[in-house]
C-alpha cells in the first residue's frame, strides 16, 4: 500500500469517526434527554402554539422508528453504496446507520454501517490512472501482437 493511500484511507476513517461520534452524542442527548424523560407530548389533540411544533417532531420519530424505517434506510443506502461503489450513498448510508443504531433501529441499521465502512475504506485509485490503465492497455496489445 503507497503511502498517499494510506493517508486517504486514515483521513476518511477520522472524519468517519469523528462524524459519527458528533452524531451520535446529539443523537444519545435527543434520545435520553427528550424521548426517554417523555418531554415530547403524548397527546397532540390539545393544540395550541408550542403544541404544533412538538408534535410534529413527535410525528417525525415516531415515523422513523415504526417498522424499523431508519435502519431500512440506512442498509439500503450502506448497501448500495457498497454494490455502486458510489462514496456519497456510502456517507448517507454511514450516518443514517449511527442514528438507527443510537435511535431504537440498531437491527438493520448495524449491517447498513458495515456495508458502508467498507465502501467508504475501500482504496480508490487515482483518477489519472484509471484514465491512462485503458490507453496503455491497449497500446500494449497492439505492440506485442496479440
Amino acid at each position: 500500500m503507497m503511502m498517499a493511500d494510506w493517508n486517504e484511507t486514515g483521513r476518511t476513517l477520522a472524519g468517519a469517526l469523528l462524524g459519527a461520534a458528533l452524531l451520535g452524542l446529539a443523537l444519545m442527548a435527543l434520545r435520553f434527554g427528550v424521548i426517554e424523560n417523555d418531554l415530547l407530548p403524548r397527546d397532540c389533540g390539545s393544540g395550541g402554539e408550542d403544541a404544533a411544533w412538538s408534535c410534529g417532531l413527535t410525528w417525525l420519530l415516531v415515523q422513523s422508528f415504526h417498522a424499523q424505517r431508519l435502519g431500512w434506510f440506512a442498509l439500503f443506502a450502506g448497501a448500495l453504496g457498497f454494490l455502486s461503489g458510489w462514496r456519497r450513498l456510502a456517507w448517507i448510508g454511514w450516518f443514517a446507520s449511527v442514528a438507527g443504531l443510537v435511535l431504537y433501529c440498531a437491527d438493520y441499521a448495524a449491517v447498513g454501517v458495515l456495508l458502508a465502512l467498507f465502501t467508504l475504506l475501500r482504496n480508490r485509485a487515482p483518477v489519472a490512472a484509471l484514465a491512462e490503465a485503458p490507453a496503455e492497455r491497449g497500446q500494449g496489445e497492439r505492440e506485442s501482437g496479440q
